[in-house]
């Protein structure tokens, strides 16, 4: 039997969505790896899905809510609002951090082998998916110590977790292309990462920005993804203002839209940049 093979310009470019799927071995192969490689060889293993944020939450408590004397939400514990946020925005930062090597760290397969480039940066984003779910069974572990009752608002959270995958790989893709360019841009992302944990409601609640200010504060993305994630587990005390989650949807809508336009664009490149 023969094989026909077709060979027509700008095939691959338009079967390049129908590849992603063809290609979902590939995408379980490379995400199981990475989560093998991040705890294969490390002292505590996956402790340290715990130990990073509890030591930052045990930080923002003393500072926020000991020392600046900020209020929690509604009836919670001040170290249960923190992780309540910490959980979201450290799933974001692992996920951009971790993205934006991911092609560079591939290079050798990348420069043989053809598949759709946007597997790579989505696999690793998985790495910080599991590292979320190990910190949530933290989170549970201290609603039990508070004896804090949920309400069935927590039945959605896997919706706000779906909302902080898809306000993680925007950035995450558009930074991956800027990083295979632009070596140096990867020690900017630390910088971002840092700076972006004090202006999101991480250590604080979102009331505590003046009114008038919260609506440009939506448009920082990871507030509504905090806010909403921080209401699914405390409950209707917290401040979700669905007004502005909107806002951070739409935000996180364009982020999205522009890191996969600037992936997809750079994406031909990427062996020759190697």
């Amino acid at each position: 039997m023969s094989t026909e093979v077709v060979l027509e310009p700008g095939r691959a470019e338009q079967n390049y969505w129908r590849d992603l799927w063809r290609y979902r071995e590939l995408f379980h192969v490379l995400a199981w790896r990475d989560v093998a490689v991040r705890y294969k060889q490390t002292a505590v293993g996956v402790m340290w899905a715990v130990i990073r944020p509890f030591v930052t939450m045990v930080i923002l408590t003393v500072v926020f809510g000991r020392i600046a004397g900020l209020p929690s939400e509604g009836a919670a514990p001040y170290p249960l609002m923190v992780f309540a946020g910490m959980l979201p925005w450290t799933f974001f930062a692992t996920a951009l951090s971790d993205a934006s090597t991911s092609v560079i760290g591939n290079a050798n397969l990348i420069s043989k082998v053809y598949f759709p480039r946007l597997i790579v940066p989505t696999a690793t984003i998985v790495v910080a998916l599991v590292d979320f779910l190990i910190g949530f069974a933290m989170l549970l572990a201290m609603m039990v110590w508070y004896r804090f009752v949920p309400g069935w608002q927590i039945l959605l959270a896997p919706v706000f977790v779906v909302v902080a995958f898809l306000a993680s790989l925007g950035p995450g893709l558009w930074t991956t292309a800027l990083t295979v360019k632009y070596r140096d841009f990867r020690y900017v992302i630390p910088f971002i990462v840092q700076f972006g944990l004090y202006v999101s409601p991480v250590g604080f609640s979102s009331r505590v920005v003046p009114e008038r200010w919260r609506l440009l504060y939506s448009l920082n993305p990871m507030v509504g993804v905090i806010d909403g994630f921080r209401w699914s587990v405390l409950g209707s005390n917290a401040g979700l203002s669905w007004s502005r989650f909107a806002v951070s949807l739409v935000v996180v809508a364009v982020f999205l839209r522009l890191g996969i336009r600037q992936f997809r664009d750079m994406e031909k490149q990427f062996a020759d940049l190697m």
